[in-house]
């Protein structure tokens, strides 16, 4: 009797969709190139949200979907791995490091990481955590750079290096190769340290090496993952995933003490199952990185415009006349990076249309020859 109710309710939402007082306060139409953030949520991503609504679930992670992610995971990065969802990135950073960490424990990582320089100091004030931070021409560390922060464990005067961590793709949008992340696990777990790697923009890491993320994450040595979701269509929602569970210890608890335990955890689940499940996560990542470079291709022909890094995933870093910047920002949104320098970021995101990147050029050239 219940499931002829629930379509009976069904076909009535779908013939008259629920009603609410809430209106739409922005122009759909409006786009911008500041971040893949901005970017809504995919309508895969909705309808899956719709699906898991209704009727009463356990909460605090111990519904269905929480469960049933579990076995999406493991089969992206193998038998042992378990996911714990979290609200946010940053959330997913903080209580990830905490978990490879000691209280006097230090996290070496790139000067230009995001949880050095986008995280409002949650991993140092929140985490407790110091971070040792090392300088890089593209944003990726290497054993040797590595090993300008790897010292001192002895000396109760330092904080004690205890974990790398890398972002893949990196904040300047450089992809590491499953041989170079290999790497860094082999040295950093020589020297008796753990490796965590910030995933907020994996799916477009992957889908630039045509790779399973096993390959450069598990599969190299990877302890720890922060599995990013929002970025590639979710409407909020990431998960710590522990690969290695003798890296970690007290992952539920951590979660709770760090405020990221949501109660009504299956509407972060059941993003990430609509992501994972099949390709839903590879589509829209190819699909971002394919704008970046088509917008790449239009930069290059604009005289005056440099483009400063490898466009390896959905990330196009540019340096150009501070006025014209200024001047374009008023027609697309976007973010300088070093504005002393003229260097801007331009991101493309699943939903970045063809007529976006060809109307953000012909604007570019425009401003350029004014």
């Amino acid at each position: 009797m219940n499931s002829g109710r629930e379509a009976v309710n069904t076909h009535r939402e779908a013939v008259n969709p629920p009603r609410t007082d809430a209106r739409r306060r922005h122009d759909p139409q409006v786009r911008g190139f500041a971040s893949d953030n901005y970017a809504g949520a995919h309508p895969e991503v909705l309808a899956a949200l719709a699906l898991a609504n209704g009727g009463h679930q356990i909460a605090y992670g111990e519904d269905d979907y929480t469960g049933h992610l579990q076995q999406v995971i493991r089969g992206h990065f193998g038998a042992g791995a378990e996911a714990f969802p979290v609200f946010n990135g940053t959330g997913a950073n903080v209580v990830a490091l905490q978990a490879l960490t000691d209280r006097w424990g230090a996290v070496i990582c790139a000067e230009s990481a995001h949880i050095n320089v986008d995280e409002g100091g949650a991993p140092e004030r929140m985490g407790g955590l110091k971070l040792l931070t090392v300088a890089t021409p593209d944003g990726k560390l290497t054993p040797e750079l590595i090993d300008r922060q790897a010292y001192g464990w002895d000396d109760e005067h330092r904080a004690m290096p205890q974990v790398v961590s890398i972002t893949q793709n990196t904040e300047l949008g450089t992809v590491y190769t499953p041989d170079e992340v290999r790497a860094i696990c082999e040295h950093a777990h020589g020297h008796g340290m753990k490796v965590h790697l910030d995933g907020a923009r994996i799916a477009n890491a992957a889908a630039s090496l045509d790779v399973p993320m096993r390959a450069f994450t598990n599969a190299v040595g990877v302890d720890v993952l922060s599995f990013g979701g929002t970025k590639n269509g979710a409407l909020f929602g990431e998960a710590v995933v522990v690969l290695n569970r003798d890296a970690v210890s007290h992952m539920k608890h951590l979660r709770k003490l760090s405020m990221q335990l949501a109660s009504k955890m299956r509407f972060v689940s059941v993003q990430l199952e609509a992501l994972l499940a099949k390709d839903l996560w590879l589509r829209n990542a190819r699909h971002a990185n394919e704008m970046a470079q088509r917008l790449a291709e239009g930069v290059r022909a604009v005289h005056g415009v440099e483009i400063l890094y490898p466009v390896e995933a959905n990330a196009v870093f540019a340096r150009l006349p501070h006025d014209v910047s200024e001047r374009l920002q008023k027609r697309y949104r976007f973010y300088f990076w070093d504005e002393a320098a003229g260097d801007v970021r331009w991101m493309c995101a699943f939903d970045t249309t063809e007529d976006d990147v060809d109307g953000f050029v012909a604007a570019l050239k425009e401003e350029m020859a004014d």
